[in-house]
């Protein structure tokens, strides 16, 4: 292994492919603070300009962009509660609240320097298991994906800090939120109102933007409690001892679980930092903390999502199988420069195997050269008066909502989605366990179709095989380990009352 990293090292530190690196992370970062481009977009526009690249140069600008994005969408997350990506959206929970007690610069260090080790460690994993990690992803049925989805949606009910019957409510209206459209299996319109416009269903940066970004803008201005720099000072950029003893187990547990959910075709980038949040919920030694400001709850999710977007690249490079729609562009960059996808490139062509994984260490390390001196930079925002700063986020907002789709109704919903974002806030709902419900459930509805079907209809599938058995036999026992204590206390406070 350690001769094929050298061998990938030599390929990929060549002076025109770190230029193509640096492009590749510049651009990531860019599209990543800018929400409704995305990762996407933006190698679907570029993927023509590769054609005369070399194959192991378009891949590494292509790949940079990728895992380039994760980390400019934590920025504008913790500055203006604004996530770039759906990754970075729980980062908003916490990141965003320690950017208002002045601790923005901490907040920002923190998300790059667990993006760091989770994107190193992610690249050891793609290196030295890529084949055997791959098997344990093609091993995943329709209902494993059901179970393991059910459990993290169960695991979302945690990410409140209220009352856990308004999380559960708020994990069913994110699901119907993500129904609205045409269903895949009937092709009938479902949720849409009447509106043509809502056949496609509705966009996530649209959901994120109304609910956070400018949910957060209508209810600052409707309470006059306008952010201050001068009310928040900022003390230091870098974290203290303390911070970094409180971050080391949250940066450790969220790689872990990005590492392995990121094999997992779909769901892996989407569930690994909602599920690395609810964990470090569960385990923190400070719980009350978390939605005011949790250093751990920027950590954990931060390091999730980088691990998880480097372990994405394993079934595609290896099986030559897409995970996600990114993917499937990487694949068809390959495509365009005759190089058939799956195992036979690891050994016909190693250098360009070997030199995309070098690339990614190379690209991470860019990344936090470029992130961490500019943390002055993107903390001095804050000090603008907000009467200033309003008006551009909205712009900013509007900017990314259209390059989404292209269609003034989506602006519209965003100004729906804010107003609802505001009385969810007035009457203490949590958004995060809604938008992990939206995001999940059009992919939880596919699986638990296919695994019907594939099973002419019996539910005992879903129980019959060890591995959907277990899942959903551990999504039983964190419901019932979440509902005891409230229904002790309940009962305690019934007969203390007698």
């Amino acid at each position: 292994m350690w001769d094929n990293i050298a061998l990938g090292f030599g390929a990929a530190g060549t002076l025109v492919n770190l230029g193509y690196a640096l492009i590749g992370a510049l651009l990531g970062t860019l599209i990543g603070v800018l929400p409704g481009l995305g990762p996407l977009a933006t190698i679907a526009i570029l993927l023509p300009f590769t054609y005369g690249l070399e194959p192991l140069s378009a891949l590494i600008m292509l790949a940079g962009i990728y895992y380039g994005s994760a980390y400019g969408g934590s920025t504008t997350a913790i500055l203006m509660s604004l996530p770039g990506e759906t990754s970075s959206t729980v980062t908003v929970l916490d990141g965003y609240q320690m950017a208002r007690k002045g601790r923005a610069g901490v907040a920002i260090a923190t998300a790059a320097i667990g993006s760091f080790v989770a994107g190193s460690f992610g690249t050891l994993l793609l290196a030295a298991f890529a084949e055997p990690l791959t098997r344990v992803a093609i091993g995943f049925g329709p209902r494993d994906y059901f179970a393991l989805m059910t459990l993290g949606l169960i695991g979302a009910v945690s990410l409140a800090s209220g009352s856990m019957l308004k999380a559960v409510g708020m994990v069913v209206l994110g699901l119907l939120l993500g129904l609205a459209g045409t269903d895949s299996s009937t092709g009938t319109q479902r949720f849409t109102l009447g509106l043509v416009q809502l056949w496609d269903g509705i966009d996530f940066i649209v959901l994120a933007v109304g609910l956070f970004a400018f949910g957060e803008i209508y209810s600052t201005l409707a309470s006059r409690e306008v952010p201050d720099a001068k009310t928040n000072p900022i003390n230091g950029l870098w974290p203290s001892r303390e911070d970094f003893k409180r971050m080391a187990a949250p940066i450790l547990r969220g790689t872990g679980i990005g590492s392995l959910l990121g094999v997992l075709p779909g769901a892996g980038i989407s569930m690994s930092s909602f599920i690395a949040y609810s964990v470090e919920k569960r385990v923190s030694r400070h719980p009350e903390e978390f939605g005011k400001g949790a250093i751990e709850g920027v950590a954990g999710p931060e390091s999730a999502n980088n691990a998880a977007a480097q372990t994405a690249f394993i079934p595609t490079l290896t099986l030559g199988i897409p995970g996600s729609p990114v993917m499937a562009l990487i694949l068809g960059a390959l495509m365009i420069h005759n190089i058939q996808p799956g195992p036979n490139v690891m050994t016909s062509r190693p250098e360009l195997f070997w030199g995309l994984i070098a690339s990614m260490w190379i690209g991470n390390l860019m990344l936090v050269l470029l992130n961490l001196p500019l943390v002055g930079i993107w903390v001095k925002l804050l000090s603008v008066p907000y009467r200033l700063l309003f008006p551009g986020i909205v712009m900013f907002s509007c900017i990314g909502v259209y390059a989404s789709g292209f269609a003034s109704f989506d602006l519209y919903l965003t100004a729906v989605f804010g107003i609802f974002g505001v009385l969810l806030k007035i009457l203490k709902f949590e958004p995060a366990p809604l938008v992990l419900g939206f995001v999940l459930g059009p992919m939880l509805e596919e699986s638990f179709n296919r695994a019907l079907v594939l099973s002419d209809g019996s539910l005992m599938t879903f129980i019959n095989s060890p591995l959907p058995a277990i899942m959903l036999g551990l999504a039983v026992v964190l419901m019932l380990l979440m509902v005891l204590p409230r229904f002790r206390a309940n009962r305690e406070e019934m007969f203390a009352d007698e």
